[in-house]
């Protein structure tokens, strides 16, 4: 079994590109995508359609409910799945979105948290609670860890840091260094789709005008009246435009307008943190990568 990863910004080309190989490349398709996950966000997530993916095996799509929050944890269950499906049947593993940090979780691993009874879990909530405000916990935090990467506003991983504290009495820097990250995925073939700045523009420009069109603004609202706008997936491009146009900040005519900007923003972003973190890997345009792997030997 080869596993191969297919990263590109929003807009690149990557669902259209690993859906004209899969079959080619005898795979499977695990989604890399942080909306894609839910169920009902559809329009939002440019998820592809059950239509567009056949017959081809999917992990990572369609898994969560909008109640529900998305983590690593719960990705690398995902890519679990994939993997045991792929060597059961034979298949290639095609990892592809632009959610590239998962991809870079699989890559260096996570250090395992400390295994709590209830009991425990209960006696250090209770401990946690002590500090009613994550500006408290922060703080707290960064008296006993002044060495911490956490962000003050990140309450995550300042919850799971005062955990780590409170069941071991090490600090969560000196845990880690006694726990360190195994990786899950040691031998992975990355390739990325690089357009240049006006094609990549006019695609996104080309993809949310079609987004608007299939009832962007009525899917986002149905799921924004019915799970409210607290979750990580309200916060996404394009469910939180039109969150705001329903509040009156925006206007219905400059939706389209401020949803490309964004997503080109979140292009540049994707692009940075690709070329920073996967040094090695292939770069080209659809073609040039669809060429590259159909040249290669493939059981």
């Amino acid at each position: 079994m080869r596993e191969i990863a297919i990263l590109g910004a929003s807009g690149s080309g990557k669902t259209d590109l690993s859906l004209n190989l899969a079959n080619r490349l005898n795979a499977i398709i695990l989604s890399l995508d942080s909306l894609s996950i839910y169920q009902q966000i559809n329009i939002a997530s440019a998820k592809p359609s059950k239509e567009q993916r056949g017959e081809i095996p999917h992990f990572g799509i369609d898994v969560l409910h909008p109640k529900e929050t998305h983590n690593a944890q719960i990705f690398i269950q995902e890519y679990q799945r994939a993997k045991a499906y792929a060597k059961n049947y034979q298949k290639n593993l095609l990892i592809v979105g632009g959610t590239s940090f998962y991809l870079k979780i699989l890559l260096e691993g996570l250090s395992t948290f400390p295994k709590l009874t209830q009991e425990q879990k209960i006696t250090i909530q209770e401990k946690i609670k002590g500090f009613p405000t994550q500006e408290s916990r922060f703080m707290y935090l960064n008296s006993i860890d002044k060495t911490t990467k956490i962000h003050p506003n990140d309450a995550y991983r300042t919850n799971k840091a005062l955990e780590i504290y409170f069941s071991t009495s090490l600090t969560p820097t000196q845990y880690f260094q006694q726990n360190p990250p195994i990786p899950l995925l040691k031998n992975c073939e990355i390739y990325e789709i690089l357009l240049c700045k006006e094609e990549l523009k006019e695609n996104i420009t080309k993809r949310t005008h079609l987004m608007l069109q299939k009832g962007l603004i009525e899917e986002a609202t149905t799921l924004l009246n019915d799970f409210g706008n607290t979750h990580q997936w309200a916060k996404s491009i394009g469910i939180k435009e039109v969150g705001q146009f329903l509040k009156g900040v925006i206007l219905k005519e400059h939706l389209q307008s401020l949803i490309t900007t964004h997503t080109l923003q979140l292009a540049k972003r994707q692009k940075t943190f690709n070329r920073t973190q996967f040094q090695e890997h292939f770069c080209g345009s659809t073609q040039e990568i669809s060429q590259m792997l159909l040249s290669k030997n493939f059981s």
